[in-house]
């Protein structure tokens, strides 16, 4: 069985679950994004430009933190969202919208070059895609109100950013999985189909 895995996907893609999934049928030990803990992620919704450096600088260095965890207790493990997400396609989006500046971004890319060289990468990455129209209505029906007031052209910012960076990812095997039309949490098909996929790529 692989040691590391890595779930990856824009919000509402259904990484929770999958990595929920995973613990249960693995036995892996799981390791969350830190959205409830984040002190600025509220005021970043309601403000973009004002704080997106405090807000990806606090998901960079949680996951600086994750990752030393994770190593240091050697059991095998699996990551909700990938630093490589954080630098890659928020914190990108934020430079490209300009609602980052050209200064805070190039501070922000020599942390994450520092951090991403000390890294081992995940033996394996598991890429969730999700239409637009999926990703929107598994946000408005899990509620969280800070992401209810996410605009369209973000998401739809986010979906591209993700298309592009699966398409360069090179740092270990990657394993697609599309959930617009799959319902793994209770369709037995879908469990079914999805077990089968994971259990090859796992081993």
């Amino acid at each position: 069985m692989k040691r590391y895995v890595a779930v990856a996907g824009t919000i509402g893609a259904g990484k929770t679950s999958l990595v929920a999934w995973l613990v249960k049928r693995y036995g892996y030990t799981p390791f969350f994004e830190p959205n409830e803990t984040n002190p600025y992620l509220e005021d970043f919704y309601r403000d973009m430009k004002r704080w997106a450096l405090a807000s990806q600088c606090y998901f960079l260095a949680h996951k600086l933190e994750l990752h030393q965890e994770l190593e240091r207790k050697g059991t095998p493990a699996v990551i909700d969202r990938t630093i490589y997400e954080d630098a890659e396609i928020f914190a990108r989006n934020l430079f490209e919208q300009k609602m980052m500046t050209k200064r805070d971004w190039e501070v922000y890319q020599r942390l994450y070059s520092g951090i991403r060289r000390m890294l081992k990468p995940p033996d394996v990455l598991i890429a969730i895609t999700c239409s637009l129209g999926a990703t929107k209505k598994r946000i408005q029906k899990r509620g969280r109100a800070m992401e209810k007031k996410i605009p369209d052209a973000y998401l739809r910012r986010l979906h591209g950013l993700y298309t592009r960076w699966y398409g360069a990812y090179d740092l270990s095997p990657i394993v697609t999985i599309d959930t617009t039309k799959m319902d793994y949490v209770e369709d037995l098909v879908d469990l079914i189909e999805l077990q089968k996929t994971l259990d090859r790529a796992l081993g």
